[in-house]
């Protein structure tokens, strides 16, 4: 009997089957820093462990501030689509970046687990919030893209808004079904700067439900949202990086303008 009783008792203690499989976010580490050409991988540490990320600081003699970036479900801090165009250009025009690993699950895990690990991000975002603030960064700005997008809504909705400046949301998906949660329940209550950006392309739960999220920010009475559509885009705005990156940084130039210091 006792034999057949220990599955389950390292079952009952192996926590969450959403927890972010650490041993894959190691490999991904490792692969990134041997043929990482742009930024510095750093370790930082959320909740008594550590995770990746890559730090890259402005190529300016002035700083705008910095900008977190958050990947996409089943990505990384140096993923080839949107994540790594912005990471890399944005400190051409005075932003430091830090792209951070956020939990990542099994390669065949479904939407349902990711769904479940979102408020796992939320103290990894605010280590890197913690990072920034420690060097003397006052501007800090969040810039999602997909699931990453969703995460950074949500962590926002916990009403830490006051440590950021504003929210970039790349190809942001809400349920319509569900108006006072996830998503939707998230804009409603923000009232921080926030561009909603998304390809004329995008997969059906970004387009579905654009006129929801724009509701909510009304909703909100958040006078600093806006929504851009970029056409042709897909939801990793293939073949038009150059675009994504200067419609960001033109938005995040015209809401922090004045924030621009010497080094």
């Amino acid at each position: 009997m006792w034999i057949k009783r220990i599955p389950l008792i390292l079952l009952l203690f192996a926590g969450p089957p959403w927890a972010s499989d650490r041993a894959r976010e190691g490999r991904i580490a490792a692969e990134i820093q041997e043929t990482l050409l742009v930024g510095e991988p750093i370790t930082l540490q959320a909740e008594g462990a550590d995770f990746f990320a890559i730090y890259t600081p402005e190529e300016t003699d002035y700083s705008q501030g910095a900008a977190i970036i958050l990947h996409g479900r089943g990505a990384h801090p140096d993923w080839v689509d949107v994540i790594q165009p912005l990471r890399s250009r944005l400190p051409e025009y005075g932003w430091k970046t830090i792209s951070i690993q956020l939990p990542i699950a099994a390669p065949d895990a479904s939407g349902w687990v990711y769904a479940e690990m979102i408020p796992e991000a939320f103290p990894r975002i605010t280590a890197a919030v913690e990072y920034l603030q420690q060097q003397g960064v006052a501007n800090i700005v969040l810039i999602g893209h997909s699931l990453g997008a969703r995460m950074g809504v949500e962590y926002l909705a916990q009403g830490v808004a006051e440590s950021l400046r504003a929210f970039v949301a790349i190809g942001l998906s809400a349920d319509t079904a569900t108006p006072d949660s996830g998503t939707l329940g998230a804009l409603k209550k923000l009232q921080l700067p926030l561009l909603d950006i998304y390809g004329s392309r995008d997969i059906d739960p970004v387009l579905n439900s654009v006129p929801a999220r724009s509701a909510a920010a009304r909703q909100a009475k958040n006078g600093d949202y806006r929504q851009t559509r970029i056409e042709g885009a897909d939801h990793f705005f293939n073949g038009l990086d150059e675009t994504l990156v200067a419609d960001v940084r033109a938005w995040l130039g015209r809401i922090t303008s004045g924030e621009a210091v010497q080094r």
